[in-house]
């Protein structure tokens, strides 16, 4: 009772430290659970050209902030001839160049590879909380218009952020009233919409700030930052297009700049542009997620396979499906009761055959232990000692493999070379084990574990060549302990097998028909 007892505690503690593990890897880390998992990566480019007058020039460009749903892969700065600097402060992020002289046409670049998480930025953090609104100058009658067109956006309004939708609905109106036009004044700038609404959003006491931003979208060139509204609401900061009203920030948006500073200063020059071109590229969002979680030194993909050298884990890759072929042996033999030859030959049989093809492996398999079993017939005649005997068989397996290899080669039949790759010792037992088999319990069983131990490798084959298995035993090699949970459950196991089932239905079938 204890003993079980034991084994439920200690089956449980491997089930949740296995599927605990890679729960966190998925969700915390953002490993895929499927190998054909992908996600964009978006090289963004930014082009800075201005006109240097011949004095001192400095440029100032304020670069995208870190969040959470977006992951910077790599960020390339590049002038000629100029110094360059990556500054902090508390309104962001910002890349300077700077040189004693220039003169005539110049350009600056600044090109990001980023990627969407998936996960959802919060920008209301404690030190991002919003300072009392200032309210804006108007003169009288700007003031008066204002005053008016808040009145009527309120009166349709039961809160903060369906104010701010309305306001900016009525300020996109194609009819304006006589107070927006007012207001509008034939202004038409996507700056001056913008702070119009954070300035008549300030009349009402509500803080809001700009916020600037990029579409990604695939070959897109000389490109502009489109301006968006963001807005405090219960506690958070909320995104509004100022063209539409509608909420939230959009798909494949990238947040460039929050704040009114300036997105570009140039001093010692005139005429400064800025123009973006967006590239698409696919890629592989394990191999990205492994990439970002080496650079950030994550505790668990730091002291993993992923830091042995690209032998090593490719070794791994093959040692790692051996549980699944384990596992399959078991269910194999303890539920469904199919007797192999060797507990565990029908694994290294299915390492073979992944190495092989499997046809190509099975003909090859069959070739070399029935020209074995003919010439250790011959061998048991001789009446040798079972260590002479058994070397010899190893000899004449080497032999036969050799032979095989040699004869494909002459034939052109590449994929019959790979004969080497099945153990040699391992069939060489096989061959010793069915001989004696053979003597003693003759040929029937003989093909029976033997089809069984083929059958069972050709199970696990199909397992452990399954992609997706082939991608979890790697990536998640803590899914081994639930492997292991499985295999000591089944351990216990003292009922029928699906064979003993089939075998007693028959004679059931006989009592039954006794009885009437």
């Amino acid at each position: 009772m204890y003993a079980k007892l034991r084994l439920y505690i200690v089956v449980i503690l491997l089930l949740g430290f296995g599927i605990g593990l890679t729960l966190y890897k998925h969700f915390a880390l953002g490993f895929p659970l499927s190998p054909d998992d992908k996600k964009s990566v978006w090289t963004i480019e930014a082009r800075i050209d201005f006109v240097a007058r011949g004095d001192p020039v400095i440029v100032s460009f304020a670069l995208p902030p870190e969040t959470p749903d977006v992951v910077f892969m790599e960020e390339d700065f590049a002038s000629s001839d100029y110094g360059f600097s990556e500054l902090t402060s508390p309104s962001g992020r910002r890349a300077q160049w700077s040189k004693r002289v220039a003169s005539g046409l110049q350009t600056a670049y600044y090109r990001l590879s980023m990627y969407e998480t998936g996960q959802i930025a919060h920008p209301a953090m404690a030190a991002d909380l919003p300072s009392e609104p200032e309210k804006p100058e108007f003169d009288e009658v700007l003031k008066t218009a204002a005053t008016t067109l808040l009145d009527q956006v309120r009166s349709k309004s039961a809160n903060t952020e369906i104010f701010t939708r309305e306001l900016i609905t009525t300020l996109n109106s194609k009819a304006p009233s006589q107070n927006l036009s007012l207001l509008i004044n034939e202004q038409s700038s996507e700056d001056y919409k913008t702070h119009l609404i954070i300035n008549l959003l300030a009349l009402e006491g509500i803080s809001a700030r700009i916020v600037r931003g990029l579409y990604l979208e695939d070959g897109r060139r000389r490109q502009s930052l489109t301006n968006f509204v963001e807005v405090y609401i219960g506690n958070e900061w909320l995104l509004f297009n100022q063209n539409s009203g509608k909420s939230g920030k959009p798909k494949k948006f990238l947040v460039w700049q929050r704040g009114d500073q300036s997105l570009l200063d140039v001093v010692g020059g005139k005429n400064s542009q800025i123009s973006f071109s967006i590239i698409r590229n696919v890629h592989s969002t394990r191999d990205l997620v492994v990439r970002d979680s080496m650079n950030k030194q994550a505790g668990i993909i730091d002291f993993s396979i992923y830091s042995l050298p690209i032998e090593q884990q490719n070794a791994f890759k093959m040692i790692l499906l051996l549980p699944i072929g384990a596992l399959i042996v078991v269910i194999m033999r303890l539920l469904v009761g199919l007797r192999t030859s060797g507990t565990f030959m029908p694994i290294l049989i299915a390492l073979a055959l992944i190495q092989t093809t499997l046809l190509t492996g099975i003909i090859i398999f069959l070739t070399v232990v029935g020209t074995g079993l003919l010439i250790r017939s011959y061998l048991s005649r001789l009446n040798l000692l079972f260590v002479a005997r058994i070397s010899a068989v190893i000899i004449v397996v080497i032999a036969i493999m050799a032979s095989i290899s040699i004869l494909s080669n002459k034939l052109g039949l590449d994929q019959a070379m790979t004969v080497t790759f099945f153990p040699m010792i391992i069939l060489a037992w096989t061959i010793e084990r069915m001989s004696v088999l053979w003597e003693e319990d003759g040929p029937r069983e003989v093909f029976i574990q033997g089809g069984g131990s083929l059958l069972t490798a050709v199970i696990a084959y199909l397992f452990m060549t399954n992609r997706t298995i082939e991608y979890l035993t790697f990536n998640f090699p803590e899914l081994m302990l639930v492997n292991l949970a499985l295999i000591l459950i089944l351990g216990q196991y003292t009922g029928y097998r699906l064979s003993e089932l089939y075998r007693f239905h028959a004679l059931e079938r006989r009592n039954v028909a006794g009885k009437r």
